[in-house]
């Protein structure tokens, strides 16, 4: 029977390859801080609608909520905002390749992160894993623009690394900080508490980056509700990720969570083979099957 962590990370990266595929509509639309608050705005009722469903079904006792869990959500989610701002400017920087690339060892950043902070201890072979996951996803990232191992070690302290290198460090601190205020708050059932904190982070996140899209950019403020089609998709298809993330970190170290959480790379390809009708490349075929391997090697180094 497949583990409940590993079923949740390969619905949570589902639902954000479909994320980023639906909030391609929105570029153009609206600024970098306003796409950002348009994924927590309308991502809380959906977040509120799982917690409710989930509360109606299994039950429970809402526990209460101490100073210590809300400044664990509060920072946690305010890297997530700037993790996010990170890689779109990264984005921004003429070598886009790179940064995306960088912000691609994410996972390795988390399982270091992990370590120092929760002590999470993993397997040798999930750290080699973690590794040659982490491999993959760079020479997917790098495949076809040109950019060379040699290069990517060069451009280490241009911007557009920096700002990758960045956003995958803060993505990784607030997979440990939510796992850290679900170990913190009352109550035995874990997943009650992810959604839990689902909604309090973004609720957190919504009062944070909104109030500084209305004072900085009142513009933008307005057109976040007058693009709510489109926004509305992105956020539902947010919630339901990070549910799925949040109820992930949980179950399992974070380390290996994010290490799995690559086989998000695999449904990109996917729809792009499938959905846009691109050919898929041998780097591309290549890449993959790096990917699986190390997703093989964390899962085999997790029994």
């Amino acid at each position: 029977m497949i583990p409940g962590w590993i079923g949740f990370t390969v619905s949570a990266a589902l639902f954000q390859c479909w994320r980023t595929a639906q909030q391609q509509k929105l570029r153009g639309q609206l600024s970098v801080n306003a796409a950002g608050v348009v994924r927590y705005l309308y991502g809380l009722p959906v977040g509120l609608l799982i917690f409710g469903l989930y509360f109606a079904i299994f039950g429970g006792t809402l526990p209460s909520l101490s100073w210590a869990v809300l400044a664990l959500c509060a920072i946690g989610g305010f890297g997530q905002i700037l993790g996010t701002n990170l890689l779109i400017m990264a984005f921004g920087h003429r070598n886009f390749a790179v940064g995306t690339a960088y912000s691609k060892t994410e996972a390795m950043q988390a399982a270091i992160v992990a370590t120092l902070l929760l002590n999470e201890h993993l397997s040798l072979f999930s750290w080699v894993g973690i590794a040659v996951g982490v491999g993959g996803v760079l020479y997917l990232s790098l495949a076809g623009r040109g950019t060379s191992p040699a290069e990517l070690l060069r451009g280490v302290t241009q911007p557009a690394a920096l700002c990758g290198i960045g956003a995958g460090f803060c993505f990784g601190v607030t997979g440990v900080l939510i796992k850290m205020a679900n170990q913190e708050m009352p109550g035995s059932d874990v997943i009650f508490k992810a959604l839990l904190i689902l909604v309090i982070t973004n609720t957190l996140q919504t009062l944070m980056q909104g109030s500084y899209l209305a004072w900085k950019e009142p513009t933008q403020f307005r057109a976040v509700f007058a693009t709510w089609r489109d926004s509305a998709q992105v956020g539902a298809l947010s919630a339901m990720g990070s549910a799925c993330w949040f109820s992930a970190f949980a179950l399992a170290p974070v380390a290996l969570v994010r290490a799995v959480g690559q086989v998000e790379i695999l449904f990109t390809l996917a729809f792009s083979r499938f959905y846009l009708r691109e050919k898929a490349t041998r780097a591309d075929v290549i890449g993959a099957l790096i990917v699986v391997a190390g997703v093989v090697l964390v899962l085999w180094g997790s029994r």
